[in-house]
């Protein structure tokens, strides 16, 4: 059987260089919210919407419209500097209500892909909106920091899990969960797929079907095959065990580079981005340096950071 897909994931960690902070607003400017209003820039798009304090009633609900996307854009100005990114992050479009068509990327295809109606593997979005999707694998690596960075930044990712690096801490994922994040599969033990037979396949993805319907109340139909690695038994096992997608990505960022499938070493629009539950046991580095290099490379590139599922 034919294996498509490369091992991508076994590659050489570095040193992470935080970025430097340079707001067009001054540090006087968060006080002011109308100042700070005109500090969001021509590309910004949608301002998160204000929910005041929860923990001491909502002081938001008396201010005018206006008054609460300047207050809103206040706080993430703040959280950008506080996490010493470059920019504030770019807030993607509305979600389509009209979801684009997902299909196996031509070449990454198996026999009988559309006959047995298999999952589409697939490395990028179709879209004509200049964002991309933050994904991050394994589990292996909890940082707290990690989760109050994407919390405060309001960024969304995609969490692909395997049971043997979450099993010892599930509350650290559902936390995570509970911020609005989603949880996917990436198997029980993280082998290489296409060396186990159809029934050893299957039982590493039903079995972290059944895990995570325990652990955090579903079981998705979304996962990743380990190394990018599969084939046509991998995909007719994840169709078995209720799998309806199986991206993978199109480029992967690291704490000191970044690596690009694509020759011309180039972002897409629509592009899935891979990184790892990693920190300095592994890396130079932790999460925060990790997504601080991610962040100010596509903000600065005018992309703003979507959220995967909203768009299967």
């Amino acid at each position: 059987m034919r294996t498509v897909g490369q091992n991508e994931k076994n590659r050489a960690r570095g040193r992470s260089r935080a970025g430097r902070v340079a707001f067009g607003c001054g540090a006087a400017a968060l006080a002011c919210a109308a100042v700070l209003s005109g500090c969001a820039g021509p590309t910004e798009t949608r301002p998160a919407p204000d929910r005041g304090d929860p923990g001491r009633g909502d002081p938001g609900q008396d201010l005018s419209p206006q008054a609460r996307r300047a207050a809103a854009r206040a706080r993430l100005v703040a959280a950008a500097r506080h996490w010493g990114l470059d920019q504030v992050p770019l807030t993607p479009p509305r979600p389509p209500t009209r979801k684009p068509e997902i299909t196996a990327r031509p070449g990454f295809e198996v026999n009988h892909q559309e006959d047995w109606d298999l999952p589409p593997v697939f490395t990028t979005i179709p879209t004509d909106k200049k964002i991309v999707f933050l994904t991050i694998d394994d589990g292996s690596d909890k940082d707290p920091d990690f989760l109050r960075m994407m919390r405060d930044l309001k960024i969304p990712y995609t969490a692909f899990l395997s049971n043997y690096l979450v099993e010892d801490d599930y509350g650290y994922f559902r936390t995570m969960q509970s911020q609005g994040h989603t949880l996917n599969n990436h198997t029980l033990h993280h082998p290489y797929m296409p060396g186990l037979s159809y029934e050893q396949q299957k039982d590493e993805i039903c079995g972290m079907q059944k895990i995570m319907k325990k652990q955090f109340g579903k079981a998705p139909t979304v996962m990743r095959f380990p190394y990018g690695n599969y084939n046509q038994d991998g995909l007719r096992a994840a169709k078995a065990c209720g799998i309806k997608y199986a991206p993978i990505w199109n480029e992967e960022v690291y704490v000191d580079h970044w690596e690009y499938r694509e020759d011309d070493q180039k972002m897409r629009r629509g592009d899935i981005v891979l990184t790892h539950f990693r920190g300095r046991s592994d890396w130079n580095g932790t999460m925060v340096d990790d997504m601080r290099r991610f962040l100010n490379k596509v903000t600065s590139e005018g992309y703003a950071v979507a959220r995967l599922e909203d768009y299967l």
